[in-house]
């Protein structure tokens, strides 16, 4: 068994595998930092390569953190019943993990982003890790795996338009089978029956 594995099984319950003392440590220093943090090399190297990092240059990651919970809306002030206020109980369309995504790509508006992935949450924030390629670096351009990001501008943008993992994933494009004719190419195809 490599050493990914190894990795892989400690973060696949890290409550039981790490002592508390240094998760609560660590979770307090990241939200000590900034909400953009650019760091050198993934938390989760198991999960960053799976999502397609490799240590190059023009390859970049960022770690993020967004609020946890559903959505948070306003009370309506008009003449109706409480229970339908309407301000519990809301869940937005995307997932927390396209809105750091999004937030991500909105900060670095010269890099694209590849994928991101999950490594830590506490009370109050879920913290991300964003992986980012710059398509005007030349080792991205001359990088048989990478260069398919520089070619044209069809893939600016991927963030917003769905087209990471999580993204495809909010899309309904992972499943696949019965039950899942109507969703390609989009949700709002085929006369919007995809969700």
């Amino acid at each position: 068994m490599g050493v990914t594995q190894y990795v892989r099984d400690a973060w696949k319950n890290p409550k039981a595998t790490m002592e508390p003392r240094h998760r609560v440590t660590r979770m307090a220093d990241w939200r000590k930092d900034s909400v953009f943090q650019r760091i050198d090399k993934p938390t989760r190297i198991d999960a960053a390569r799976r999502v397609g990092y490799r240590a190059k240059q023009g390859v970049v990651v960022v770690r993020t953190r967004v609020r946890r919970g559903g959505l948070r809306k306003g009370k309506v002030h008009m003449k109706r019943k409480p229970s339908k206020a309407g301000i519990t109980k809301i869940t937005m369309a995307k997932s927390i993990q396209r809105i750091a995504e999004e937030r991500v790509s909105r900060r670095y508006p010269n890099l694209e982003v590849l994928n991101s992935y999950w490594v830590g949450e506490d009370g109050k924030n879920k913290f991300f890790e964003v992986i980012l390629l710059d398509p005007n670096h030349p080792v991205i351009m001359a990088d048989k795996q990478y260069k398919w990001v520089a070619e044209g501008n069809s893939h600016t943008g991927r963030a917003y338009r769905g087209k990471t993992s999580a993204g495809k994933r909010g899309r309904g494009l992972m499943n696949k089978g019965k039950g899942a004719e109507k969703l390609r190419p989009s949700l709002k195809a085929n006369k919007n029956r995809g969700k």
